[in-house]
């Protein structure tokens, strides 16, 4: 059978300070009315049945999560005592898939990206699922449509095959964010899609990998593969998790990873992962300033404004973030948004833990 397998875990620190570790990026309303989980779980309809969608989310985050979507069911949520990066979600999902299913394909999936056709993205999954019938990897890949320095990159080789119409290559290597130069001599080239992080496997062939690539995180897993539906899993998980070290996905597997390849795919996507990515998803005004709230804004330009409660008034802003909460406010340079998680970790350091 096949599964769609929401990642939905994560404190989305660089949206700090409404996205905190007790209400994680997923499950805010940025956007739209609806939380970007609510979102990412209704665009897989009808290619999925809510008993096909497993949602991966740490344990302090399943109440919030599970309550937004009440038709998935509740053994489909997969939790993490703590983060431990995407390597150890995956790898734990699908120990619990092949135990239901040794058979099953798992379409690794987001909750915290934005996609505009929903149409081409769930034909681009439907198409993927075919693929791993021959035991491929499949990445979805993005058509760059800018030279982005915020998102790895994926260089395509040679045509694999075709799949309801949309191409399948090889994968040849996989790019870490790259600078401004690099990004555009990329997108020059015309051979590289972005890094989705979207991933559609056998879950049979992702597990050798791991056992070939990450022995050590192999032997945990299938230690904690033992103890499912048993009573001795809460504690051998508990036991066992702190110990795993964190990893990517991408650098514990995929860049080493057999038979990879990619489904470029052109559609409207962003990982909104910082302030500058959610303004661009929101309106603005003829001056460039996008206000979510109660704002009064005098000869100001480039400004997001994000509040609450009060009025926020700003008078000759240019290019700045101001996000207003009950607890913190944020004022932060547009060109500095990747360093506000670094708020978070000193707030970590010093014992502030009720404002992360």
């Amino acid at each position: 059978m096949n599964y769609a397998v929401i990642m939905a875990g994560g404190a989305g620190t660089r949206l700090w300070p409404i996205s905190r570790e007790r209400l994680p990026k997923p499950a805010l309303r940025l956007y739209s009315e609806k939380s970007m989980f609510q979102i990412a779980v209704e665009r897989l309809f009808p290619l999925f049945t809510p008993q096909q969608i497993i949602v991966v989310a740490g344990s302090a985050h399943s109440a919030a999560l599970a309550e937004q979507v009440p038709e998935i069911p509740k053994e489909n949520f997969i939790l993490e005592p703590e983060g431990r990066g995407t390597a150890s979600a995956i790898a734990l999902t699908a120990v619990h898939l092949a135990e239901r299913d040794p058979d099953a394909v798992m379409a690794v999936l987001t909750a915290d990206h934005f996609i505009g056709n929903e149409v081409v993205f769930r034909g681009a999954v439907a198409a993927a699922l075919t693929t791993p019938k021959s035991d491929y990897m499949v990445t979805l890949g993005i058509f760059p449509e800018f030279p982005s320095t915020e998102y790895g990159y994926i260089q395509q080789g040679d045509l694999v095959g075709e799949t309801d119409g949309f191409r399948v290559l090889e994968a040849l290597r996989f790019v870490e964010k790259p600078d401004q130069e690099r990004a555009a001599d990329m997108l020059r080239a015309g051979n590289y899609s972005w890094n989705s992080g979207m991933f559609i496997w056998k879950v049979g062939v992702i597990l050798d990998e791991f056992a070939r690539q990450m022995p050590e995180l192999f032997d945990q897993i299938t230690a904690i593969r033992r103890t499912i539906n048993t009573p001795a899993y809460a504690h051998t998980l508990s036991e066992i998790w702190p110990k795993i070290r964190k990893q990517t996905i991408d650098y514990g597997i995929m860049e080493g990873a057999r038979r990879v390849v990619v489904l470029p795919v052109t559609m409207q996507w962003t990982d909104v992962g910082n302030w500058n990515s959610l303004k661009a998803l929101l309106p603005e005004d003829a001056s460039g300033n996008t206000v979510r709230g109660d704002a009064l804004l005098m000869d100001c330009s480039g400004t997001l404004v994000f509040g609450s409660k009060k009025l926020i008034a700003g008078v000759g802003l240019q290019d700045l973030i101001v996000v207003d909460t009950a607890d913190a406010l944020l004022i932060c340079r547009s060109d500095r948004v990747q360093d506000v998680r670094k708020i978070a970790d000193r707030l970590k350091a010093s014992g502030r833990l009720d404002l992360i």
